[in-house]
């Protein structure tokens, strides 16, 4: 389905979401039908474009029926002989940019991480990951940023299975600008990339994009008292907390750690031989996480720090509004700032 633009599921719920903002509804709340609007902040498309006006003439990208949400429509409105819809066909267009691969194009997946790691994951193992093929990933919405759409569309269980997949390399930019950075920096990996972001309603974290480098990290805030290593949403979360917990007196140390696989080891030991007690921050299953890649980071070593896992419960995730939800399970700055707390109280 070459050079098809439209987006057949986006562009109802977009007239909605615009008739609804334009009646006074206040976009915040995070309700469904202005939860497209909320996308539009999402860069992929810009960036992409961005290379192709570069020269980059070996960039394709492929989505099924999410190109609008996930903000790259703009890429085939440019660009519609490199732009390929599937439809909610997602597992053929996982097929397809593994082909598209090896005729030394470079295809760019942009989909709902539910629909594209979760339910795409056999095709990323078998098409793409077993042959290495250099082909990039971005899975949007992630953890429970969907919130009202339901635990179906609540993606919480991705980087457990991913970053089991040999060859692939695993990242979380944590908002607009540190996708700006990643996808630049990593377009020319050799091998498979998956990007975790989320849905574009991130609280900015960076002013600028940062440095990014595969198997790297930001070290964002200084702590005499303990690390907490976050990624995505979380990472604003810490840094809300970190203020928070200043107010009590204690010094938390902020960590972005956005790649996950390969994760940066030697900050992981640096932090746990400078504090002994260790934070994970994930908007994720606690269970196969990125706080179980910090925890095999440290056992392998034998750091003998402690360390405190903060994520989703290992459970199917309940509906609301994700600011509820994020307060709810304890991801927002308030709740990582109590558990922090409690941890160090607990000694």
């Amino acid at each position: 389905m070459s050079g098809k633009v439209y987006d057949q599921q986006a562009d109802p719920a977009l007239d909605m979401a615009e008739s609804t903002v334009q009646a006074g509804f206040d976009p915040k709340s995070w309700d469904m039908v202005g939860s497209l609007n909320l996308s539009r902040q999402l860069p992929t498309g810009q960036v992409l474009l961005d290379l192709a006006a570069a020269g980059r003439a070996d960039i394709v990208v492929l989505t099924a029926d999410l190109g609008r949400p996930t903000q790259v429509i703009q890429f085939g409105q440019r660009y519609p002989e490199r732009y390929f819809n599937f439809g909610i066909a997602e597992r053929n267009m996982i097929g397809a940019a593994a082909g598209l691969a090896t005729t030394g194009l470079t295809p760019v997946i942009s989909n709902y991480s539910f629909f594209l790691a979760l339910m795409g994951l056999e095709n990323i193992r078998n098409d793409i990951c077993y042959p290495n093929l250099k082909v990039r990933m971005v899975g949007t919405h992630s953890g429970i940023a969907m919130g009202f759409y339901g635990t179906s569309h609540h993606c919480n269980e991705d980087i457990g299975a991913l970053r089991t997949l040999a060859n692939l390399s695993l990242v979380a930019p944590c908002d607009a600008n540190a996708i700006r950075a990643a996808i630049p920096a990593l377009i020319d990996h050799p091998g498979p990339v998956y990007f975790r972001v989320g849905r574009g309603r991130e609280t900015p974290v960076y002013e600028a994009p940062p440095s990014f480098t595969l198997g790297g990290s930001n070290r964002l805030r200084e702590g005499r008292h303990a690390t907490i290593f976050a990624i995505g949403n979380l990472v604003s979360a810490a840094l809300e907390a970190h203020d928070l917990l200043a107010k009590e007196g204690i010094e938390l140390c902020v960590v972005d750690c956005y790649s996950i696989r390969p994760i940066d080891q030697a900050a992981i030991l640096a932090a746990a031989k400078e504090h002994g007690i260790l934070f994970s921050a994930e908007e994720h299953n606690v269970t196969g996480g990125f706080g179980a890649a910090v925890a095999e980071v440290l056992a392998a070593a034998g750091a003998g720090a402690r360390l405190v896992r903060i994520g989703m419960p290992d459970a199917y995730s309940v509906l609301g509004p994700p600011t509820h939800l994020y307060r709810h399970y304890g991801l927002d700055g308030a709740g990582v700032a109590a558990t922090v707390a409690k941890a160090l109280r607990a000694g």
